[in-house]
């Protein structure tokens, strides 16, 4: 039995299974694609559901894949013991409908046997007890001692999740020999002790389950194979655990030598060394397929791996970042398999680093309200901390919720989780009601209509202008029959060409016209149920129930509008283009007036990489490219490579709107005809508006000319400022007005300098003596901070034991300034509770150090009533 790397154990069980027919395929996004049920890939077979059941057709009946998965069920176990970890890669080999029991048993032997030559006598297979088939074969056709072989029952060797497909599993198992059993003389395969170890499970789904119970034979039935590529490392490397394979031991090895510590030296250590070896190989791997740290999803599972793994290294005593360095390591050793690892080395680093940073920022503050939070709670008796005080530690501090709860397990305590997830509801609620528009209809607001029976026809995609019947009235808030001129309210009618608000679109505005009446529309919106509701303002007479009207859309502000969604296309594919495939959508708004982006990305743009992105979009509408709109199946769509929009749910049949070759997405928006029809585009502004999302906020068309003609106006007021009319003068002119303000600024400090200096001596003549301490208090109204700090400055520079208090009326802002020497506040003067005490007296707050201290006040009439306590205040403190 040859001592093989996981990498060479990779290559052989691929080119194995090619050998065999099998198409090998790459390790498929951590990130599952249309499977809403999977946060991230756990297992070989996951991303192949629709190969399985045939939604999709497989690209060969028989395929081999080494597949990246995350598990986190147990993150909490993860370091405590070796056994567990959240990052493996599954080996696995599959049959749709194509090669069966007979081939999957034969082949698995081959490999281990022939190819990792590992000795027959140390191998075993368990079998489901019904599974006779299975049995026999093994026996009679791959040649097992049928002494090896074990009968379980349906927990252990029978593979089902509901209903559909499922069917009995055969388990080969290694014996690691005496040194890892556990002594009882029963002691066999499926005893809870490390000796006889689970490698390779073939799962032979030939059954489907249906509501009834009754598991009825497939007629092509499938093989689903999974072997953990570590644990297959574990038996040929002669090693203890995951932990000491060799490519995991490169990235522990990196770390030992970043702490100064060794392995297997101190069971807290280890923890330690084994939490992070783990977390930064899941954060890699995440990382590079397109997840970044948030607080919600798998952004979420990603940032409580990187805080997990850094609260780690504060334990190691390591005071600096240092994850992504690890990461290198990681990428190292498994680039490989995984090219992309490489292509996308500095993103995965920074990505890293960032989140360190972020984590560093508040982790030390965040760590001292922890142990305050357990001092008190043991303090008082209690078993848990609050969900309260869990939830601050969360939302200020950056603790994920499980940190805390480790955190708190070590010291004896529980949390609260329950009270946690009502704050954390509460937050969320807040935060609705917070985003709330200006709209006059409110989402909560619902209204019966007694004619509506139907979701309103949209028509507005292929006309701005049609024909319907009044079926539904609301006139203020209440339901009615009509609404009169000069009355708001809503209108219901069969159709409309008017888009309402949906996908980050703004909803259209425009007319209603009938026989008796005029309504202007001022927004519209669609309820759940598909109801269209123009809120409308009657301008002319009269409408009402059943009267038939024509709805007009205002053509200017739609093209408007359009202009606006055609560039957020545009933009998407830019930024893409300019940053990297990680880029997303996260949100959007468009209205006629401006469009505002927002998408997935790590760190502030450079003005390059702006200049880069508006330069491309600009490219792109100058091209005249045509915009085509389609509507596919949603399968059909996601072929063709159409990104999907955030947020948004999709039904069987989508619209596809491409761009030339340039863009195509999901989308139900309206748009233009072609590219051209934007005419220009310019960014505005870029922002962050949470971790790893950047928001961009630009204008289109007649949006780009208000911009230049307000550039231009804005130009002209500093050139008159300036006195000059050229514009090609005018950064000339700023830089001289900007160094005689220097010069001017110079001679001003100058003077100020000696003021202050006269002052200082002028109030020296009235030092005070109370005890040792020698104590100045004066009123320099109209003086800023800055110079009454000089002058207290100069005073403590100049007196032993010195204690000055000034205060200052400066346009109606009331300042205190107070410094104490430093042999004054050795005998225990602190400027801080001067501060505090005399502010109180006029009504304000302030306070600082032994030393200097500031703040401010209210009630200009009680300065001197503060100043009269200083005395007493200093001799209080230096009895």
């Amino acid at each position: 039995m040859q001592k093989l790397g996981v990498n060479e154990i990779r290559e052989k069980f691929l080119s194995f299974f090619e050998s065999k027919g099998c198409l090998r395929l790459g390790s498929f996004p951590l990130v599952p694609k249309d499977d809403a049920s999977l946060l991230l890939i756990n297992s070989g077979m996951a991303p192949m559901k629709k190969w399985f059941t045939r939604i999709e057709e497989p690209p060969r009946d028989r395929v081999t894949t080494c597949q990246k998965c995350i598990r986190t069920p147990d993150i909490e176990r993860v370091g405590h013991t070796a056994r567990h970890g959240t990052f493996f890669e599954m080996l696995g080999n599959f049959s749709f409908g194509d090669y069966f029991k007979k081939e999957a048993t034969a082949w698995a032997w081959e490999f281990f046997t022939k190819v990792m030559e590992i000795p027959a006598e140390k191998l075993y297979v368990s079998v489901y007890e019904e599974d006779d088939e299975a049995r026999d074969i093994w026996i009679n056709e791959v040649g097992v001692d049928a002494s090896h072989i074990v009968k379980l029952g349906k927990e252990d060797n029978f593979w089902e999740h509901g209903t559909g497909p499922c069917g009995p599993c055969s388990e080969i198992y290694y014996d690691r020999g005496l040194k890892y059993g556990c002594g009882s003389p029963t002691c066999g395969v499926g005893c809870d002790c490390d000796r006889f170890m689970e490698v390779w499970n073939l799962v032979f789904t030939q059954f489907d389950k249906d509501e009834n119970g009754n598991y009825n034979r497939l007629a092509k039935p499938n093989i689903d194979t999974g072997m953990g590529l570590e644990r297959l490392a574990v038996v040929m490397q002669d090693v203890d655990n995951l932990f000491e394979v060799d490519t995991v031991q490169d990235v522990m090895k990196h770390i030992c030598r970043i702490a100064g510590v060794e392995y297997k030296k101190d069971e807290k250590t280890d923890v330690s060394l084994r939490v992070i070896t783990d977390h930064i190989r899941s954060t890699v791997m995440m990382v590079s397929d397109g997840v970044i740290p948030s607080n919600e999803g798998r952004g979420y599972v990603l940032r409580r791996l990187l805080r997990r793994a850094a609260r780690h290294g504060k334990l190691l005593n390591i005071d600096r970042r240092f994850l992504y360095e690890v990461a290198g390591t990681v990428i190292d050793a498994s680039k490989s398999a995984y090219p992309e690892l490489e292509e996308k080395r500095t993103y995965i680093t920074r990505i890293i680093e960032k989140e360190e940073e972020r984590f560093d920022a508040t982790i030390d503050n965040g760590l001292v309200v922890l142990n305050e939070y357990i001092a008190d709670a043991k303090e008082n008796g209690a078993s848990e901390l609050t969900g309260a005080e869990a939830f601050k530690l969360h939302d200020t501090y950056g603790f994920p919720l499980d940190l805390t709860v480790e955190m708190a397990q070590e010291q004896g305590l529980g949390v609260d989780i329950e009270g946690f997830n009502e704050c954390m509801n509460t937050q969320k609620r807040v935060a609705r009601e917070s985003r709330k528009d200006g709209s006059s209809w409110d989402a909560e607001d619902t209204y019966s209509f007694e004619n509506v029976n139907e979701p309103t026809v949209f028509t507005g995609y292929t006309s701005l202008e049609d024909e319907s019947v009044i079926l539904g009235i609301v006139s203020g808030k209440e339901v009615s029959a009509q609404i009169a001129e000069g009355e708001t309210g809503i209108i219901v009618t069969a159709k409309t060409p008017f888009y309402a608000e949906m996908g980050g679109q703004a909803g259209d505005i425009g007319t209603i016209t009938g026989k008796n009446g005029k309504a202007e529309v001022t927004y519209t919106k669609k309820t759940g149920d598909g109801s269209y509701l123009h809120e409308v303002k009657i301008t002319e007479g009269v409408l009402a129930l059943d009267d038939c009207v024509t709805l007009k859309v205002c053509r200017k502000n739609r093209m408007a509008v359009s202009r606006n969604h055609s560039a957020t296309h545009l933009l998407h594919s830019a930024l893409r283009h300019a940053l990297g495939e990680h880029v997303a959508q996260a949100g959007s708004l468009v209205t006629a007036e401006r469009l505002r982006f927002d998408f997935s990305h790590f760190e502030a743009m450079t003005a390059e990489q702006l200049a880069e992105v508006e330069q491309a979009v600009n490219n792109a509408v100058l091209e005249a490219m045509d915009i085509t709109v389609r509507e596919l199946p949603i399968d059909e769509a996601k072929k063709l490579g159409a990104a999907a929009q955030f947020g948004e749910k999709y039904g069987a049949v989508v619209r596809v709107v491409a761009m030339g070759d340039y863009s195509l997405e999901f989308c139900g928006g309206t748009h233009l005809k072609n590219t051209a029809e934007v005419g220009l585009f310019k960014l505005i502004s870029e922002s962050g508006v949470a971790a790893g999302v950047r928001r961009i906020e630009a204008v289109t068309g007649q949006g780009v000319l208000d911009y230049i003609k307000a550039k231009d106006e804005m130009l002209a007021r500093t050139g008159a400022a300036l006195k000059t009319n050229r514009l090609d003068e005018l950064d000339s002119k700023a830089a001289a007005v900007m160094e005689e303000n220097r010069e001017l600024s110079k001679k001003i400090e100058g003077f100020e300098a000696k003021m202050a200096e006269l002052k200082t001596k002028d109030i020296m003549t009235s030092v005070k003596h109370i005890g040792k301490m020698n104590v100045l208090t004066a009123q320099f109204d109209g003086m800023a901070v800055p110079e009454l700090k000089n002058i207290a400055d100069r005073a403590k520079s100049e007196i032993e034991n010195c204690v000055a208090v000034l205060a200052a009326n400066t346009d109606g802002k009331i300042t205190f300034v107070a410094m104490a020497s430093k042999d004054a506040v050795k005998a225990g003067v602190h400027c801080g509770n001067i501060i505090k005490e005399l502010t109180a007296v006029c009504g304000g707050r302030g306070g600082g150090k032994p030393d200097m201290a500031q703040g401010g006040g209210k009630d200009a009439l009680k300065i001197d009533d503060a100043l009269s306590k200083v005395d007493d205040l200093v001799a209080g403190m230096t009895k």
